[in-house]
């Protein structure tokens, strides 16, 4: 029963984050350049998800949330237990020390890995979406906000000075 106490955030945690359900790909919108069929946007895109999960390391957003949440829980047990164990050694009870001292660690570690999840999610994100623009840009797609331009860019001269 006391270990089934001490266990019961750490499940917590994992049935909550099991929960989340963030969605897999990129969070901008990118168009299909003049000229292109939509096949070939198809084909562009498919290249180019490939091109964005493999510059942030194979690894998705919601899998880099739940690593960093599951590693700060498991450093935040170990730390209160250590803790625990030594408080509790000066007052003559170790192993009630180390319990105390690795639920409270579990619980501060699962807390502080909430807010690691998100800053890890959000930064792989983003990653991800930068590399994705810069493909379907440079394969010759559209990205709303930004504009090719197929003419050199124009020279603007002073009007020449008035004749008297």
């Amino acid at each position: 029963m006391h270990r089934l106490l001490i266990l019961s955030p750490l499940i917590m945690v994992v049935l909550f984050t099991g929960c989340a359900s963030i969605p897999n790909g990129p969070s901008v919108m990118v168009l299909p350049g003049e000229g292109k069929s939509f096949e070939q946007f198809r084909v562009d895109d498919a290249t180019c998800r490939q091109f964005a999960f493999e510059q942030i390391g194979g690894v998705s957003g919601q899998q880099a949330a739940q690593n960093s949440a599951v590693t700060s829980a498991v450093v935040g047990t170990i730390i209160g237990a250590a803790a625990g164990a030594a408080i509790g050694s000066a007052s003559g009870d170790m192993g009630a020390g180390a319990a105390i001292g690795a639920g409270s660690g579990l619980l501060l570690g699962s807390a502080a890995g909430t807010g690691y999840a998100s800053g890890s999610y959000y930064e792989a994100q983003r990653r991800y979406d930068n590399a994705y623009m810069q493909c379907m840009y440079a394969t010759g797609n559209q990205i709303p906000g930004y504009r090719r331009s197929t003419s050199p860019p124009r020279s603007y001269y002073p009007p020449p000075p008035p004749r008297y």
